[in-house]
């Protein structure tokens, strides 16, 4: 009777348990603890791991992969603004209002929502940019299409062999007499959205462009492009503006004359030629004629 009524006594006197957590739990462990009895553990928490939790990182997963790739390729954007201002600022100083090609290229800017401190970032580096040369490579690729390469560059030879290396490696080669494909246009652009081909053919004339077309920018957005004389470019802007169009941009550029018909596969390669040459830094931009094989 004695020994039951101690062990009862002794029963009583344990600490509680704490609410809401598991038993206290006696873990052995080996030899390195450096402790001969067993080594005791405090109250356990349950884990768990659930959708919830998890969100975060998924979240941060899928934004990585998307906003990631549009940065990078915004990035690019400015700094291919960067580099055609510059020229504009060398060929015509830095003033807009003095400046046509400079001034279309702010207005080019503005249009990609770059932001104002940006251009005006870029005019003032233009004028303080160190002598650079600007030089147009002509080339043959995937299929014979035709390529012009616009550069700026302060180093002539590395950015040839850069420019060979890429064209080697991706079926294409130097070629002169690539430029007899293109002609030197001054070119307006406005967006295509409730606009009829009738009715843009009718702009045209009226606005005395040579050539209208519809085309699709970055954004997978239909656009007019009103084709005419370098010489017309501000008047047949002017005209557009009048009729009601609102100008995206309006600049010169190299138009196709003849165009290079590719299957599939050709298209495909080019397409890794062109997205290898544009990714240099000495690269402003890329011309080509090619046109789908129907």
């Amino acid at each position: 009777m004695l020994g039951l009524t101690l062990l009862r006594a002794l029963r009583t006197q344990r600490p509680p348990r704490l609410v809401g957590t598991a038993p206290v739990r006696r873990v052995p462990l080996s030899g390195s603890c450096g402790l001969s009895p067993p080594c005791w553990t405090g109250p356990v928490r349950t884990l768990r791991l659930s959708t919830a939790f998890c969100a975060g990182h998924n979240k941060w997963s899928k934004v990585k992969h998307i906003k990631g790739p549009k940065d990078e390729a915004r990035g690019k954007i400015i700094a291919k603004f960067g580099m055609m201002i510059r020229i504009a600022v060398k060929e015509g100083g830095s003033n807009p209002e003095l400046n046509i090609n400079l001034a279309n290229l702010v207005e080019q800017c503005r249009s990609k929502n770059i932001p104002k401190a940006s251009i005006d970032a870029a005019i003032k580096n233009a004028e303080k940019a160190k002598p650079a040369s600007q030089h147009t490579f002509e080339a043959r690729g995937p299929g014979g299409c035709a390529l012009l390469i616009e550069t700026l560059t302060d180093n002539n030879t590395r950015t040839h062999q850069e420019i060979k290396r890429l064209l080697t490696k991706n079926r294409g080669t130097l070629s002169d007499g690539a430029r007899h494909n293109f002609t030197r246009m001054g070119v307006v652009m406005a967006p295509a959205e409730n606009v009829s081909a009738e009715k843009a053919l009718e702009m045209a004339i009226e606005a005395g462009a040579e050539d209208v077309q519809e085309t699709e920018e970055e954004e997978e957005k239909l656009q007019l492009k009103f084709v005419c004389a370098v010489s017309d470019l501000n008047k047949v802007r002017g005209s557009l503006e009048g009729l009601g169009l609102h100008i995206t941009s309006a600049g010169l550029e190299f138009v196709t004359r003849n165009h290079s018909c590719l299957d599939q596969e050709q298209m495909e390669a080019a397409s890794s030629l062109i997205e290898a040459l544009t990714d240099l830094p000495d690269v402003v931009r890329v011309w080509d004629n090619i046109q789908a094989d129907s």
